[in-house]
């Protein structure tokens, strides 16, 4: 609903006042020097307000940044994922588009944003704060403060394929497993890359793990919880990272030896610190992992060593694809998912698709094609 009328300011000056109500039912007044141009807008503003495009905010992208940071905030996300979008929004949205005014953005001048990232920074961090700020402008349309999302169809691609894994190289050879933990100093680090490897927790379950979550008895390890980089416990990376792992007789031994040693602490964890507490990430790669593979000589060139932490899911997500000929289990695909707590199936398939094995032997095709037209 609108209306056009004239208003007198007195001393004789008269405004023309288009008088109208935007999609979400706020009022608005908007005056013009005559009758022609209120007509005008209000034919502009009510097709805006049916198209459900109509914007009247002229805020700045810098005030959008914070208000779409407090929003996130206030919906639980992890710490560690607020201080990143905090840093792209201090060094690289602020700094080149802080003062811009939201409804003055065009897709020209976010393309040309876009290309500044890419001119200052790797394509992948590029790519993250592109994404950052599209976020912010779609937080900014949801309140009403823009009509549209202008960045919505600008894109940074990263440029050729992502290389696929390889024994070796990015993923440890069944040898060099045995060597790193055999090398291990202690039945801490013995009991901790071990089940890295043949349970396939990531660092964070590792160092959330409860002795509550072990059930030897059962032989099998609930994740129900990990640790982030702050030292803080929470809940697990997604809903389908909370899962139930077999375990076999090694890890059962070890964890069972390790149990009677381990310091005892308030939060009950199978990894932690010698007061009890949850360990940093730091101190398990650098007194744990690093000095294994160096003693086992699972090392570069240079005699740096050759895997990180992650280098030991990736070998029990092989370990779980192999065929048991090969030493294997050769579980399917969907298996392997819920082992790994894989948030999709494509998601495994993109990351191990290629270590699957394969059936397509010659001599079976042939036997299956004369079986087809056998007579």
């Amino acid at each position: 609903m609108a209306s056009v009328r004239k208003r007198n300011l007195g001393n004789g000056t008269e405004v023309w006042i288009c008088d109208y109500f935007d999609q979400a039912g706020k009022r608005h007044q908007k005056a013009f020097p005559n009758r022609k141009s209120a007509v005008a807008w209000k034919t502009v503003a009510l097709h805006q307000v049916m198209e459900g495009t109509h914007s009247t905010g002229n805020i700045t992208v810098a005030e959008a940044a914070a208000a779409w940071l407090s929003f996130a905030e206030g919906e639980g996300l992890e710490r560690s994922t607020i201080d990143m979008y905090k840093q792209h929004v201090r060094d690289h949205i602020v700094p080149r588009l802080g003062r811009e005014k939201l409804r003055k953005l065009t897709a020209p001048r976010v393309n040309l944003f876009r290309d500044e990232l890419v001119s200052a920074m790797s394509r992948a961090l590029a790519k993250k704060v592109l994404g950052t700020f599209k976020q912010i402008l779609s937080d900014a349309k949801r309140r009403g403060n823009v009509a549209q999302n202008v960045a919505a169809d600008v894109q940074i691609e990263m440029g050729g394929r992502k290389p696929k894994l390889e024994v070796g190289r990015d993923i440890p050879t069944r040898d060099e497993i045995q060597r790193i933990v055999n090398a291990a100093g202690s039945a801490r680090g013995r009991a901790l890359l071990l089940t890295a490897a043949l349970v396939g927790l990531r660092a964070s379950e590792l160092r959330g793990l409860r002795w509550a979550d072990v059930d030897l008895a059962k032989r099998q390890i609930n994740v129900r919880q990990r640790a982030d980089r702050y030292r803080q416990i929470g809940a697990p990376k997604s809903d389908t990272s909370v899962r139930t792992i077999p375990i076999g007789d090694m890890v059962v031994n070890t964890l069972r030896e390790w149990r009677l040693q381990c310091p005892k602490g308030i939060q009950d964890l199978v990894f932690c610190t010698g007061a009890g507490t949850i360990e940093n990430h730091a101190n398990i790669v650098n007194r744990i992992l690093n000095p294994a593979q160096i003693s086992a000589g699972v090392v570069y060139g240079e005699g740096k060593p050759k895997y990180g932490m992650h280098a030991l899911r990736h070998f029990y997500a092989s370990w779980c694809i192999n065929r048991k000929a090969d030493g294997g289990l050769e579980l399917p695909p969907k298996t392997v998912q819920a082992r790994l707590g894989h948030a999709s199936i494509v998601m495994t398939l993109d990351r191990y698709g290629h270590l699957f094995p394969t059936n397509d032997d010659g001599a079976e095709l042939a036997a299956a094609e004369r079986s087809i037209f056998a007579t």
